[in-house]
């Protein structure tokens, strides 16, 4: 990826869109016939190829993800679902195993991403599209945005593990609500609830998320991606692990040119500057 490209990833051009300003990656979902459903084959192979592709290129620092038009991601295609095609048919075997070699390859490849991904919520993020959403690191709401996991609204569960991430975000008691009851929440109470860190006019969307994912890639990118595991870490881990994780982890930075140079630019400690001053 190149700055100020932009990349279809597949053959089929209404799939994903990947481009670059400077050392932020931008993935967006353009898949408007579906409104940017995630369980079509192309889509999805094009949206794992992508994460992929950033994953293994280390001059990116960021990542923000939104999807083309009024949706984020409308999650699985509900004419395959209703017709029982594709990956939602045959006997449950079958559907387990579409799913484990299918969707659920969003998840693994979000997981390996070392680098913090910002989530631009435009307009729905139903089911599987909820799910990516809390995939992701950081969240940034339009005034249209319309989130829920409404899988039980339809008799299913969440099959890729948005549980598990919705549960991290939201905590049990919000998780459970939303969850259970398979509503749609607003920008605005997602904001009450603590799911998004800010919500901003539909406009503004894209600019304060790139704005947000500047003032991280501003910073030492390895400093950035060990942090990122360290929050990975949090809650899984008893704080003994935590802590020998953390002073494995700080040694490295100690050693390392990038913690030098970040610190000699950072100017003189301010009781040394204070010192000159008096004198």
């Amino acid at each position: 990826m190149s700055d100020a490209t932009e990349t279809p990833c597949s053959e089929d051009a209404g799939t994903v869109r990947l481009e670059r300003r400077g050392a932020v990656a931008i993935l967006t979902l353009d898949a408007p016939r579906t409104r940017n459903a995630v369980t079509d084959p192309p889509v999805l192979d094009a949206l794992v190829a992508a994460l992929e592709a950033v994953g293994a290129d280390r001059s990116v620092r960021a990542l923000v993800l939104t999807g083309a038009g009024k949706a984020f991601s409308a999650g699985g295609n509900i004419h395959d679902i209703r017709n029982r095609r594709g990956m939602f048919g045959g006997p449950a075997d079958q559907v387990r195993n579409a799913y484990r070699e299918g969707v659920q390859r969003i998840p693994r490849a979000m997981a390996a991403l070392e680098v913090p991904v910002i989530a631009a919520i435009n307009g729905a993020a139903y089911g599987a599209g909820c799910d990516l959403v809390f995939m992701c690191d950081l969240r940034v709401a339009g005034e249209s945005a319309r989130i829920s996991s409404n899988f039980v609204k339809l008799g299913l569960i969440s099959g890729d593990g948005g549980l598990w991430f919705l549960s991290r975000v939201a905590g049990p008691a919000v998780a459970a609500e939303l969850a259970f009851t398979g509503r749609a929440v607003s920008g605005a109470e997602a904001l009450a609830l603590g799911l998004v860190s800010r919500v901003v006019p539909d406009g503004d969307l894209l600019p304060v998320a790139l704005a947000l994912a500047g003032g991280i890639a501003a910073n030492p990118p390895e400093a950035v991606r060990m942090t990122k595991r360290m929050l990975q870490q949090a809650g899984r881990v008893d704080l003994p692990t935590m802590l020998d994780m953390a002073a494995a982890l700080q040694g490295i930075c100690h050693a390392g040119e990038e913690s030098r140079l970040a610190i000699a630019a950072a100017g003189p400690a301010p009781q040394a500057a204070a010192s000159k001053e008096e004198k």
